[in-house]
């Protein structure tokens, strides 16, 4: 089997010839090709080298436009901070939203138009000539929460929720209608699988995520579904508080990072999604050992079940050992 295959028969709850290796790599990868991770992050030709020679270097299953949360922010015309070798990051002292009548007067960006979302598209076209079927290829939106977050700043987003509901529900919803315009032309564009990444609402709590985030997260997904892509979501942090409506938004993967323990996550979400994780990043995959990560897999493999994707919970370090991630490789060839 290829990456491709292999990943579309665990989708598919179809037999597999081993688990398949769907670890994030973003500044791990641009280290591989030795591009600052500015470049990385803004120019599609050095992502995709970078993420082709990183996923054949160590036998990855797929290959990600993931580079950083700021693309569609960017778009939208948010205030976003570049560093050399660093990620991009929105500057919340200037944040579009900060007066919430801009919102009203807010132009939705072309994802085609010439910019960061733009580039992401370009990639997976790239990837598409490149890899073909070889591989799964990733695209990536932000989650409604996130994007909120990027737009209005997160301490102003957090007590929106309590100051105007209905501010927050407005901005949600331009979040998602725009996620979904940028999700059909990846689809267009190649992409056989869309991340969804929604950090942001691992900071509230399982009331509020019912009532705000939840319904858009769920809106966001079905629409997905809806073009006939693939769903994996990643929400950084603990968020064993709202696992249980993480598995009523029927994804077909879902991210567990490091504090989730696994078994609780496949108790909450139920025994159909698959689960990806969740070594620590730090503590286990850069600073462990190949045998001391190889017996973490396997527990989380028997806390997960047959239902289980190998990766971290969240991206690989940067300075992470190549013997250490080749024990991914190494935990899965044994499961053959």
């Amino acid at each position: 089997m290829n990456g491709r295959e292999r990943i579309m028969a665990h989708l598919d709850g179809q037999p597999a010839d081993r688990l398949a290796l769907m670890p994030i790599t973003m500044m791990f990868a641009g280290d591989q090709i030795g591009a600052k991770y500015r470049e990385y992050a803004t120019d599609y030709r050095v992502l995709t080298e970078a993420q082709l020679r990183t996923a054949e270097r160590f036998e990855l299953d797929y290959v990600s436009s993931i580079s950083d949360p700021t693309r569609e922010a960017a778009d939208f015309g948010a205030a976003v901070r570049y560093f050399p070798d660093q990620p991009p990051s929105i500057d919340e002292d200037y944040a579009l939203l900060a007066d919430k009548t801009t919102l009203g007067r807010l132009k939705r960006p072309d994802p085609l138009g010439g910019g960061r979302m733009h580039d992401r598209v370009k990639a997976l076209a790239r990837f598409k000539e490149r890899i073909g079927r070889e591989k799964i290829i990733e695209g990536w939106v932000e989650g409604p929460c996130a994007e909120g977050a990027d737009l209005r700043g997160t301490s102003a987003l957090m007590l929106d929720f309590f100051d105007d509901p209905a501010f927050v529900r407005d901005v949600f919803a331009c979040a998602v209608e725009n996620a979904l315009r940028f999700a059909r032309a990846q689809v267009e564009a190649g992409a056989d699988l869309i991340g969804v990444g929604d950090a942001v609402a691992s900071l509230v709590g399982p009331s509020i995520y019912e009532e705000f985030v939840w319904p858009f997260e769920k809106q966001l997904v079905d629409g997905l579904h809806a073009l006939r892509t693939r769903v994996r979501l990643h929400i950084c942090g603990n968020v064993r508080s709202i696992l249980d409506g993480i598995g009523r938004l029927g994804c077909d993967i879902v991210d567990a990072d490091s504090m989730v323990p696994l078994d609780q996550a496949r108790a909450a979400i139920g025994p159909r999604t698959l689960l990806l994780g969740n070594l620590d990043p730090v503590r286990l995959l850069r600073d462990g050992t190949p045998g001391t990560i190889r017996d973490a897999l396997a527990r989380c493999h028997r806390q997960a079940g047959s239902r289980y994707i190998i990766g971290a919970g969240c991206e690989v370090p940067r300075d992470t050992p190549p013997e250490n991630l080749r024990a991914l490789l190494e935990y899965a060839r044994a499961t053959t």
